[in-house]
């Protein structure tokens, strides 16, 4: 996959610049992507198998179908690599409308499981509408800020019309039910404002306007609360309501510093619920202990900050779009990593997240696949960019040099 993606790109870097030295992309990028999910692949694999042995007979049932995820990711990788920068900063607003499309589909004919409408059944294919909504969200909050920035850095006004959209988009997420995606989105749109220049004054109104929601959320219903009381206490009740967390909780002990070994783990024998998707950071702390933990956080620590310096760089280059995207992507994936990991350690109350390319999950992997390509084709037209200016600066420089010696000819 790395050579095919090398070779793509440095045709397209000679077709237009000649044959040069600089890579075209960064390849530590792609690695470290790779890596998470090969990590992944691993521990869904070994989380999963007493499950499917027992629902489907076939003990790689999850495996084969996680497998198939990533290959259809990567394709989806690819596609999206082909799309350039402009094309999604002149469409960031059909994306918004093709997010809440999709938030409403879902809720009028989407599928329920345990309790949730996440789900469109598409024949073979089914999707879940929140993943494809937060990076389209976060597409039209970068174009927005683009296209409204001193409205947004100078007046309320400004601030207050995007938070509205994400109103929109909170209530149809709130109706699945799906409180953990409006929390991340909310945590990133707060972040992008506040990198984007917001006022100081109405950062924290925001913070506090959004706390004060989410507790009235958590108040007002009754699963919520029992979620919250059951994370401050899952001791109280072992068996009930702290069943899962007192379970998880089992796995990250048994785990200490270099784990049980890999496939050892006792608490996948479906003892934890939800073992390969949502708390499979739990397995994977039990199985390869506190270094295998820890390696995963490291691998997440450089691709966030790689994105963050991506949007840096796009700035220094005066490309907003390139940057605000590149920003947003960062903050989502370190947010959602946190609150997964938090979730599955007792840090933070449960929530239906998955822990970004490790989880099993076809919707989550492609899209979070497709905003790993979009992070890819914003440090390539930015490298092309450079390329561009020093292929000009040679040009002008080997045009002046006749002239020179023409000068010195006639002198």
């Amino acid at each position: 996959m790395v050579a095919a993606m090398s070779g793509h790109l440095r045709e397209l870097f000679n077709s237009r610049h000649g044959e040069i030295d600089q890579r075209p992309y960064d390849a530590s990028i792609l690695v470290i992507a790779l890596a998470l999910l090969s990590i992944g692949l691993i521990v869904v694999t070994s989380a999963s198998m007493p499950a499917a042995a027992r629902l489907y007979d076939n003990p790689f049932y999850f495996a084969i179908r996680h497998s198939i995820y990533i290959c259809v990711a990567l394709i989806a990788f690819f596609v999206t690599l082909q799309v350039p920068m402009k094309l999604w900063q002149w469409g960031n607003s059909w994306l918004l409308l093709a997010a809440i499309f999709l938030l409403i589909a879902v809720l009028i004919i989407g599928k329920n499981v345990n309790g949730s409408t996440r789900w469109l059944a598409l024949g073979p294919i089914t999707i879940q509408a929140s993943e494809p909504a937060k990076l389209f969200f976060f597409a039209y909050l970068a174009g927005y800020l683009v296209r409204r920035y001193e409205e947004v850095t100078e007046n309320i006004k400004g601030f207050i019309k995007p938070l509205i959209v994400f109103f929109v988009l909170a209530l149809l997420l709130l109706m699945q039910p799906d409180l953990g995606t409006v929390v991340v989105m909310l945590a990133t749109t707060i972040g992008l404002l506040f990198l984007a220049g917001a006022r100081l004054w109405q950062f924290f109104a925001l913070m506090l306007t959004g706390a004060i929601a989410v507790v009235t959320l958590i108040i007002t219903s009754p699963y919520r609360m029992a979620r919250v009381t059951s994370f401050m206490d899952p001791w109280a009740d072992p068996f009930g309501s702290g069943y899962q967390l007192t379970q998880s909780l089992m796995a990250y002990g048994r785990g200490d510093i270099f784990g049980q070994g890999l496939g050892n783990s006792l608490q996948k024998l479906e003892y934890l619920p939800e073992a390969h998707t949502d708390f499979i950071m739990a397995i994977l702390a039990e199985e390869l202990g506190f270094a295998g933990v820890a390696c995963v956080l490291i691998l997440m620590l450089m691709l966030v900050l790689k994105a963050l310096r991506l949007g840096n760089k796009a700035l220094d280059k005066e490309r907003p779009f390139d940057a605000y995207l590149a920003y947003a992507i960062g903050i989502w994936f370190s947010f959602q990593t946190a609150v997964n990991i938090g979730a599955s350690a007792g840090i933070l109350p449960t929530k239906g997240l998955t822990l970004p390319f490790v989880s099993y999950g076809g919707s989550s992997l492609i899209i979070m696949a497709m905003a790993l390509a979009v992070l890819m084709r914003i440090d390539f037209e930015l490298r092309m960019a450079d390329v561009q200016v020093v292929s000009g600066k040679r040009k002008r420089i080997s045009q002046a040099a006749p002239s020179a010696e023409k000068e010195n000819a006639d002198d």
